[in-house]
């Protein structure tokens, strides 16, 4: 019996220009095609440009849909994906990128139903103010 072959080792950002300019598409029209393919028309090309820079790698739902797009297995996309993550620094320095590095969540908002950072657990939810009343 053989083995199977080994996980990649490419990162998903130059594996993405490579697919991509394979094809002759710009970032804008691999957004455009993405966004026709999943029926969501708010990804644009700095969102590619982001991936392609590897300073944000896709999560599942874009991992799907790129392979879709890209006509590549999404087991491909997947493990430079995981390639991309474990070898990335862990803190994304920069201005305004609090609690990266160690893990914790910046200080802020918090998604609606969590009840994180506000007294006595509760929470807003769907973004309406507290106690407006006005």
């Amino acid at each position: 019996m053989t083995s199977p072959p080994p996980p990649t080792r490419t990162p998903l950002g130059p594996l993405l220009v490579r697919l991509r300019l394979a094809r002759g598409w710009s970032q804008r029209r691999t957004a455009a095609e993405l966004c026709a393919a999943a029926g969501v028309p708010t990804l644009s090309r700095h969102e590619v440009s982001r991936w392609e820079r590897q300073r944000r790698v896709p999560g599942g739902f874009w991992l799907g849909w790129l392979a879709v797009v890209l006509d590549v297995p999404l087991v491909v996309l997947a493990e430079a994906a995981v390639h991309t993550r474990r070898t990335r620094p862990t803190a994304a320095g920069g201005p305004g990128r609090r609690g990266v590095a160690g893990g914790t969540r910046p200080a802020g908002r918090v998604g609606p139903g969590h009840a994180g950072g506000r007294p006595g657990g509760t929470s807003r939810g769907g973004g309406a103010r507290a106690g407006a009343t006005r």
